[in-house]
């Protein structure tokens, strides 16, 4: 058994030092999705999503639309390539281990019929004296030809309550990559991002916080949009009741309830009472960065980013986790591999040795399995809100479900 050993301490470090000498290289292309030609003479960043989530290099497109890039983080972590194009960014993630990559970018239109509201999801939490409200847009780009959706001024707008404290704004293009924005006042409580929805699925999800005393309130839940769907969720322990909503049992342990073809321009009031489990403790730094990491597109493009890989660092709760993490999945698995290739930041050599290394990097692994199904519970969750949404056929929920449940035997045999 001995030897038997030695040889799996061998082949872990020859594979912890083969994916650490793939790193640091990436080589890619920015493709115009509109005319479907290359992109020349785009500017393209490198974006570090690690320690301050800074730009990193810079470089222009090619006459073939081609740029590389040499770091050593590459390969290593999380990072974000950042095409900038007609004063619009247009994101796309660089997984670990990736060493070339394909950058979409739109012309871009400012006609407001781009875009639809496929389903809007709104969660109420109690927070102590308050009472959080969790949003979320499902928007869907179907131009032909394939335009972003982009006004400098604001091409997506909402509305929160009168007494309302805005907390946090992040939007998600069909890369499913979250970006925190910086709001635009547009006075008396309506707001707007410059974010450009780009063809296929986006995401858009705000929080704000109303008074909540003696743990009931009426909540003015306000439409610029017609939406297909509104679906509104809470814990058990409370009670909720509002024009057109009707119950729709539970889901994953909590109440959900819904309301089909909601027009634009209506405020449907929201009475809300009773508790809930409080927030867990110790999320506070899971999004990072916090509100200095804001998105202005069109405005500075070296503007710092902020992604949320689990969470929105507002929304301490485990449901809305979800919904800060339209990614959840792949960050999940991503979050395993990072850690087997960087040994949790321990430099293999220099004092160390590689089965030093190679114990420390399966010790961080195990840890991330437990974050991992709480990512997956997340992810599974919003699934179930998808098919009662309506955004997703029988049959890609079948799909997506069976890939979840495999990916947790997976993780459950370790």
């Amino acid at each position: 058994m001995k030897p038997l050993w030695k040889f799996c301490v061998a082949c872990a470090s020859f594979l912890l030092f083969a994916v650490l000498a793939r790193g640091g290289v990436l080589h890619g292309t920015v493709k115009n999705g509109t005319t479907g030609k290359a992109a020349a003479g785009v500017e393209v960043i490198l974006i570090q999503l690690q320690g301050g989530m800074q730009p990193v290099a810079n470089s222009k497109t090619d006459e073939q639309g081609r740029f590389s890039f040499d770091n050593p983080s590459l390969g290593a972590q999380p990072m974000l390539v950042r095409a900038v194009y007609k004063g619009i960014n247009f994101h796309q993630p660089v997984p670990p281990g990736r060493s070339d990559v394909e950058v979409s970018i739109f012309e871009p239109t400012k006609d407001p019929k781009t875009i639809s509201v496929a389903s809007r999801i709104v969660f109420f939490q109690p927070n102590g004296a308050n009472l959080t409200v969790a949003e979320e847009y499902s928007i869907q780009n179907n131009s032909q030809p394939p335009q972003a959706y982009f006004r400098a001024d604001g091409n997506f707008e909402f509305v929160i309550p009168e007494n309302a404290h805005l907390q946090q704004i992040a939007a998600s293009g069909p890369t499913g990559m979250p970006v925190v924005q910086a709001p635009i006042d547009k006075s008396k409580g309506k707001y707007a991002i410059a974010y450009a929805l780009r063809p296929g699925q986006n995401s858009v999800r705000y929080s704000y916080e109303v008074p909540y005393p003696r743990d009931t309130t009426t909540v003015k839940v306000a439409t610029v949009y017609p939406s297909a769907r509104l679906l509104v969720v809470a814990s058990p322990s409370m009670q909720i009741s509002g024009d057109g909503l009707q119950s729709g049992g539970q889901e994953q342990g909590m109440s959900v309830y819904g309301r089909e073809n909601v027009p634009a321009n209506n405020v449907m009031a929201v009475n809300v009472s009773g508790t809930a489990p409080p927030l867990p403790a110790g999320d506070s730094d899971s999004g990072g960065g916090g509100q200095g990491a804001q998105e202005a597109q069109g405005t500075t493009p070296a503007a710092n980013i902020q992604s949320i890989p689990g969470r929105l660092d507002v929304l301490k709760w485990p449901l809305i986790a979800g919904f800060g993490a339209i990614f959840a999945l792949g960050a999940m698995l991503l979050a395993r591999k990072p850690v087997a290739a960087v040994a949790g930041g321990v430099p293999v050599g220099g004092g160390v040795t590689p089965s030093a290394a190679t114990s420390a990097a399966l010790s961080q692994v195990d840890a991330a399995v437990g974050t991992s199904l709480d990512a997956l519970k997340d992810q599974m969750f919003r699934l179930e809100l998808r098919r009662q949404a309506g955004t997703i056929s029988e049959e890609e929920y079948a799909r997506e479900r069976a890939r979840a449940e495999k990916v947790l035997r997976d993780l459950v045999r370790g």
